[in-house]
């Protein structure tokens, strides 16, 4: 039973209190925040099946498997499943990633039921018809072929590449137009059977609806669901040293803007320091006007279209960089104006005004971005995810404030090590 009032308290930051978790006999954990301000649904939620798992000549094999759920099952075909979606004016993606395949749907609270029974369906029975095969791979490969193109990805794969030698994350988790071509029906049928299962899943559900409502429904559906063969993914193999030499450009002619990418390998989510390290990270490149590396390279020198700075750790210590696109003649200027901003963010404490200012924004955002259903179900999966306790968000503000200048230079001198920094360089 669903019902929409007004109620203060679901725009109030969430904690052990009002996030229902329940964990099933089968391992799948459900998590659910009611919100009766909204009449809608939110479902989000994860399974460990990503391209960790893949091997090199099949990369893009879990993309594809994650592609293909919704293709058409044992119960429903394609436009089935998607004339359901569309006449409730729903929407339900599962998409693949490095450590794990992600779905989300909303809907209206009242197809709840639709959400949940079209989403056990295809994670639980999907039959990957051939002809929807084939079409999904023409789909990747010319995604792949405009990939190519780009002057931006492939700085970022470049990066990838001379950053993590050897390492999973040096692929790319859509793969290679080789790779994709050699992925058949038959991988997809066997990937869903070795790797999809309820170990390791999380579902989030956040809306007008009542824990004792979701929690039934979901385990009506996927309680029983059981996979003895179940793969889990690997644990990472240790980080690598940066591949020799560290700068390596891929030639795109024609184009009048290249891209670069310069970066070490940060910190993972759930270390000590990523406040910190997300903090300074904060002042390098993304506050105001895209932080000191914007201020210098953008807004002074005026040589680039763009330049920021980006923490992408997460469930592995993910890549810590300077991006930025620049005219072809100005890549030297500006990596040195990158190099001399990187070298000072790792050798001077950042200011206390700039640091009072970061925080602020840090602590000012966090209720913005949990407004929407959208926002507070992947929120609260992250919770989850990098075991951060349901009361972090009300222990945020205190979290964030007890950062003080020399923990972030403490953070930017053991990750940012000058003469280890790789660049990856995409352009004419």
């Amino acid at each position: 039973m669903t019902r929409l009032a007004s109620n203060s308290t679901s725009l109030s930051l969430p904690g052990a209190d009002d996030i229902h978790r329940r964990e099933l006999s089968n391992g799948i954990v459900i998590l659910v925040r009611s919100n009766f301000n909204s009449p809608s649904v939110v479902v989000n939620g994860y399974l460990l099946a990503g391209s960790l798992l893949e091997q090199d000549e099949k990369l893009g094999l879990a993309d594809f498997t994650a592609d293909a759920l919704l293709r058409g099952t044992e119960q429903y075909t394609y436009h089935e499943i998607y004339d359901r979606l569309e006449t409730e004016g729903a929407n339900l993606h599962i998409n693949g990633g490095i450590h794990t395949t992600g779905f989300g749907s909303n809907a209206l609270a009242e197809d709840l039921g639709l959400l949940l029974d079209l989403l056990a369906e295809a994670l639980r029975r999907p039959t990957f018809p051939a002809e929807q095969v084939e079409l999904l791979r023409a789909r990747m490969l010319t995604s792949l072929a405009i990939r190519a193109q780009d002057t931006r990805e492939m700085a970022s794969l470049t990066f990838d590449q001379i950053t993590y030698p050897g390492h999973p994350y040096s692929r790319p988790h859509d793969g290679f137009p080789e790779t994709v071509q050699a992925i058949t029906r038959d991988d997809l049928v066997e990937f869903h059977q070795m790797h999809y299962g309820p170990r390791g899943m999380v579902i989030s559900v956040v809306g007008a609806v009542e824990a004792d409502e979701v929690i039934p429904r979901v385990e009506s559906l996927l309680g029983d669901w059981e996979n003895p063969i179940q793969k889990l993914p690997p644990g990472l193999p240790p980080n690598p040293d940066p591949a020799e030499p560290l700068r390596r450009k891929i030639e795109i002619p024609g184009k009048f803007q290249t891209d670069l990418m310069v970066g070490v390998i940060g910190p993972e989510r759930r270390a000590d320091d990523f406040v910190p390290a997300a903090l300074g990270n904060n002042i390098l490149g993304v506050f105001g006007m895209m932080g000191r590396i914007g201020e210098s390279v953008r807004e002074e020198a005026g040589l680039a279209y763009y330049a920021y700075s980006h923490l992408s750790g997460g469930m592995g210590p993910g890549a810590w960089y300077v991006s930025a696109g620049v005219d072809p003649g100005n890549v030297d200027k500006a990596l040195d104006l990158i190099r001399q901003e990187i070298n000072r963010f790792s050798t001077e404490a950042v200011t206390e005004d700039e640091l009072a200012d970061s925080q602020s924004n840090f602590i000012g955002r966090l209720p913005l971005s949990l407004e929407s259903n959208t926002g507070m179900a992947s929120a609260i999966l992250n919770l989850e995810r990098y075991d951060l306790g349901l009361d972090y968000y009300r222990s945020y503000q205190d979290i964030v404030r007890e950062v003080s200048v020399e923990d972030i230079l403490a953070s930017a001198q053991r990750y940012w090590a000058e003469g280890r920094l790789a660049v990856g360089i995409a352009g004419s």
